[in-house]
């Protein structure tokens, strides 16, 4: 294991950036506690206590409740990076390098305050199930109906390159779910192994430290594609992998076990998603990965529209968020809207008490 003690800040944001550049080279999965607080037993710890979210989505803003979890702060420590600190708060390096823009990634200053965006607009979805939503690489898991009460779980993932993009529009169903997977290795991804590491191998065992699947796999109706584990930790929230969604160990044995085989899903590519809460209407602008839509201030309006709230946001505070394209809710609520019970007139950021329906 890779060690760490305190040196001169330029030193160790030096020896960090080595590090994260090395590990893979060196079949390095985790820096493990080199440079970093977390264990793999603290990212475990985390993964057990998941939190379902109840929603409503309704047409009349007023009575929608589309943006799930809340927003928060993380006082930042010696030897803090971006990557563990996303991981052990459930959220991908995009995620936490998007909301913290000037924040040093692998060295933030001790004692500075680190936006944690673990608040979401729902995508919008056709059957429920799992959801991927590609520009903002998360994935959604509806649960429930209107008798048994509409339920939501989401988790980071990281996503293929830009030569070997993830769908951006396609239905599927589980078909399979696998613990401890063999990868075989598909032709062309060998080629490449051999050609740009020298690797020979047409397949690697289950359980392997060497398996990029990790230890749990589902199966997709869409041969090639799959949902699995990784044992490259930190490419959650990157664009990393030849397709496939992969999601941190912890999250993937959750996810695993709530799956069921016939459980429909669909990759979906929604880089802006409006959503409403207390009376509130949001607005969430991510980049456009894939660069697929051509003006996302054109496509902020038309969901607008779409959903007939046009009247009822500050144009100006759109143009703002789709300008600063964070991945946080921001509230374009018009001034004059009001919230139907208190009457009250502002930005509202606190959580419902009853929409954190339980911690898993």
């Amino acid at each position: 294991m890779l060690s760490f003690t305190p040196v001169k800040p330029i030193v160790q944001k030096a020896f960090l950036v080595l590090a994260f550049m090395v590990a893979p080279a060196l079949g390095v999965d985790e820096l493990g506690e080199s440079a970093l607080r977390y264990s793999e037993e603290d990212f475990h710890r985390r993964g057990s206590s998941q939190v379902l979210y109840e929603y409503e989505r309704h047409q009349d803003f007023r009575r929608a409740n589309t943006v799930i979890g809340s927003q928060r702060h993380y006082v930042a420590q010696l030897g803090d990076t971006f990557l563990d600190v996303a991981r052990f708060y459930g959220l991908g390096y995009n995620e936490i390098e998007q909301a913290n823009e000037g924040v040093d990634p692998w060295l933030p200053e001790r004692a500075e305050s680190i936006l944690l965006p673990t608040e979401w607009i729902l995508p919008e979805v056709q059957s429920g199930g799992l959801v991927v939503n590609i520009p903002e690489m998360r994935l959604y898991y509806f649960q429930g109906n209107q008798q048994t009460g509409k339920r939501v779980m989401t988790y980071p993932v990281g996503l293929g390159r830009d030569e070997w993009r993830t769908p951006t529009k396609a239905s599927f169903k589980i078909v399979g779910k696998t613990k401890n997977p063999q990868w075989v290795i598909p032709e062309s991804i060998r080629e490449e192994r051999i050609r740009e590491k020298g690797l020979h191998e047409r397949s690697i065992a289950g359980g392997s430290p060497d398996n990029p699947l990790g230890k749990y796999r589902l199966e997709l109706t869409m041969p090639g594609y799959r949902i699995h584990g990784t044992n490259k930790s930190y490419g959650v929230g990157m664009q990393v992998s030849h397709g496939c969604v992969r999601l941190y160990p912890e999250d993937i044995e959750r996810l695993f076990g709530q799956v069921t085989i016939g459980s429909p899903g669909e990759f979906t590519y929604q880089p802006v998603k409006v959503g409403a809460r207390n009376g509130r209407i949001y607005l969430e602008v991510h980049r456009d990965i894939y660069t697929l839509v051509p003006g996302l201030h054109g496509e902020a309006k038309r969901l607008i529209q779409a959903r007939g709230w046009s009247e009822f946001v500050d144009d100006e505070k759109v143009a703002a968020a789709v300008e600063a394209q964070t991945g946080i809710p921001t509230d374009v609520t018009a001034a004059a809207s009001r919230d139907p019970e208190s009457g009250a007139e502002g930005e509202k950021r606190e959580q419902p008490a009853d929409q954190l329906l339980r911690t898993l």
